[in-house]
């Protein structure tokens, strides 16, 4: 049995790790690279860095801060902001990073997808998906969040996936930030609908959240930041949790 994932994410913005609520209300959390130490030695599976302002800012991802911060870590390094050519890929994998996360370029050209998985592999192509629930239905987002498709998720999950993509990194910008669960229907919905892993990103608050998510949303893996950046929670105490209640984790 494939085990499960825990990742704390670094949502960056002008060179600091940055945490809100909603996508909303900003606040510092502190020095990336102080933090990537921490996650490496607090036996982290991942980490997720996310330049979440270089989309709307139109500009690239900060990659002399991903090649510094690759330099501290000994784990699967997954980078996403500002992506939308094979180029980008291509320096970001030289600068160290394992795996690239695209958002809003894919959705606006689903064909960059099939250049970036014929060339690097489909196993270093995460599609980030944003995704808020409007009018009884799970809509796709872009820029950040600012942008409705009026697009179903599932929808564009599949499509996306026959063009490459190797995993999702689901996040629901209704549960971000609020500390009272991942959103644990639209996780089920898409993880029992598609043959490749799928990542929980938004609404971490305790332990127990992580193991809904597992047991009940089906996730391959559960991201959160700021319950980590703040030691609310503590990535051994929670593998130890996921353990006992038969969740299989790695555990160093």
């Amino acid at each position: 049995m494939l085990t499960k994932r825990i990742i704390p994410c670094l949502d960056i913005k002008n060179g600091r790790t940055v945490k809100g609520v909603n996508f909303k209300y900003l606040k510092d959390a502190g020095d990336p690279i102080k933090l990537v130490k921490w996650y490496t030695a607090q036996s982290a599976d991942e980490i997720v860095f996310l330049d979440i302002t270089a989309t709307n800012e139109k500009r690239k991802v900060l990659v002399k801060l991903v090649k510094k911060i690759a330099k501290h870590i000994n784990i699967p390094f997954t980078v996403g902001g500002g992506i939308k050519e094979e180029q980008d890929v291509e320096l970001l994998l030289q600068y160290g990073a394992d795996k690239i996360s695209i958002n809003t370029a894919a959705f606006k050209n689903s064909k960059i997808l099939e250049i970036i998985s014929k060339r690097f592999g489909s196993q270093c192509l995460v599609l980030a998906i944003d995704t808020k629930y409007i009018d009884n239905e799970w809509i796709v987002y872009l820029n950040g969040g600012r942008i409705s498709t009026g697009i179903k998720v599932i929808d564009w999950v599949k499509k996306a996936i026959d063009k490459g993509v190797g995993e999702i990194l689901l996040t629901s910008m209704d549960n971000d930030g609020t500390k009272n669960g991942f959103a644990i229907d639209i996780t089920k919905n898409i993880s029992e609908n598609v043959n490749i892993p799928v990542i929980a990103s938004g609404g971490a608050g305790k332990i127990e959240d992580f193991y809904e998510i597992f047991k009940n949303g089906k996730a391959d893996a559960a991201l959160a930041a700021s319950i980590f950046h703040y030691k609310e929670v503590k990535i051994p105490k929670l593998k130890k949790f996921l353990k006992k209640n038969n969740i299989p984790v790695r555990i160093n």
